[in-house]
């Protein structure tokens, strides 16, 4: 059994939010366009703004970890997941702060509290009821080491 640390499950999220970002957008079927394609002229080019280059659809074993990754944040308090998630998807704390409405220094804890979580979850421990976050927090901690 794989031993879960507080680092890798940050970096599995990340990844799992960057594989979100890359996937092809759902389109409706049945409706198409009979026109052909029009391939632009260099004159027509010349002038435009740069196209922004588009990173590359992510490979199928990205997408099977980022679908494991999903359920992760399931058994957590709304407050702790979305801010986790904000986190991984790269958004600034100042960001994070002001869309649950926490101070940065509270932010921070329910973020650290809610990877401990999914640490000892994935560690198979239980984490114990009615205990502080500090404590949690410090068992997550000495457990992944």
């Amino acid at each position: 059994m794989k031993k879960w640390t507080i680092t890798e499950v940050e970096e599995r999220l990340a990844e799992a939010a960057s594989v979100l970002k890359r996937l092809p957008e759902k389109k409706l079927q049945g409706y198409y366009t009979v026109w052909p394609e029009i391939t632009p002229e260099f004159s027509d080019l010349v002038g435009q703004k740069d196209v922004k280059t588009l990173k590359p659809w992510p490979l199928p074993d990205a997408i099977t970890r980022m679908e494991e990754c999903l359920s992760w944040t399931v058994g957590l308090e709304p407050v702790d997941g979305k801010i986790v998630w904000l986190r991984a998807s790269g958004a600034r704390w100042k960001t994070v702060c002001w869309t649950v409405g926490l101070k940065r220094s509270a932010a921070h804890e329910h973020w650290l509290y809610g990877l401990c979580l999914i640490t000892l979850k994935l560690n198979r421990q239980q984490a114990p009821a009615k205990r502080s976050r500090r404590y949690i927090i410090d068992l997550a901690r000495e457990s992944s080491r």
